[in-house]
């Protein structure tokens, strides 16, 4: 079986236009066609002008919602949410914040993949280097925490990381691959900065990754989605529940 999975962070669907264009948004990722996609940066108010960006997403798309809400944004809601094509089995929510820094969150979705789980981690982290040092660890926490979980994990999101650092290289070091998995994905009509990425465990086999650059892209979002093809191999005999080993470190 064969997934495609996106990250994509929306920009509370606001363009380098400035115009606010949900559906917009919606032709960015249908371009895509993922299984699942990773947003960020997503406004849920009802009963407003700004509208259910989530909710909207999902039904144009066709496709499941969670949302995982990190704090209020006027009369609504704002956060990470998971849209996927895949059965829904259960989810989690884990708060990154830090101090008094913006709120912010990851979301896992525990998803049914071939008679098998995958588990889809969305994350967003914050602009300091001090704070994404302790969600790297904040993380690590929550990851542990469902290490015992049957599946392996895919984790994606905006790390906010604009030069390698201590993210990439405890992220590099648990979700090893000999694919280069490290796009420039921002500001989106001209990107300089990989600050959008996936990573797998080696039980999934990646196969392409890519920033989706289409005309629509470059200006829907300040953020380009990047792409991963990934195959999901057969379960092995057995009822072994997948261990993740150390996890990840803590934060230098």
């Amino acid at each position: 079986m064969h997934l495609i999975v996106a990250s994509y962070n929306i920009h509370r669907g606001v363009g380098l236009d400035r115009r606010r264009d949900v559906d917009r948004i919606a032709d960015v990722i249908a371009e895509i066609g993922p299984d699942v996609v990773g947003l960020q940066e997503v406004v849920c108010a009802r009963g407003t002008l700004l509208g259910d960006q989530a909710a909207h997403l999902a039904a144009r798309l066709g496709m499941e919602l969670v949302m995982g809400v990190t704090r209020l944004h006027g009369e609504g809601t704002f956060g990470n949410a998971v849209l996927s094509r895949l059965p829904v089995l259960g989810s989690e929510a884990c708060d990154l914040s830090c101090g008094d820094r913006e709120p912010r969150g990851c979301l896992r979705v525990d998803l049914g993949a071939d008679g098998r789980a995958v588990h889809m981690f969305n994350c967003h982290f914050g602009l300091s280097l001090r704070e994404r040092r302790r969600q790297v660890s904040l993380l690590a926490e929550f990851i542990r925490g469902s290490a015992r979980m049957e599946g392996p994990r895919v984790l994606m999101g905006d790390f906010n990381e604009w030069h390698r650092g201590p993210v990439t290289r405890e992220l590099r070091r648990e979700f090893s691959s000999p694919m280069r998995r490290m796009r420039r994905t921002h500001p989106a009509v001209f990107p300089l900065f990989r600050l959008d990425r996936i990573y797998w465990d080696v039980e999934l086999e990646g196969e392409t990754f890519h920033a989706h650059r289409s005309r629509r892209a470059r200006v829907a979002s300040d953020h380009l989605p990047v792409v991963a093809r990934l195959r999901v191999r057969p379960k092995p005999g057995g009822e072994h529940p997948y261990v993740v080993g150390d996890a990840l470190p803590p934060a230098e």
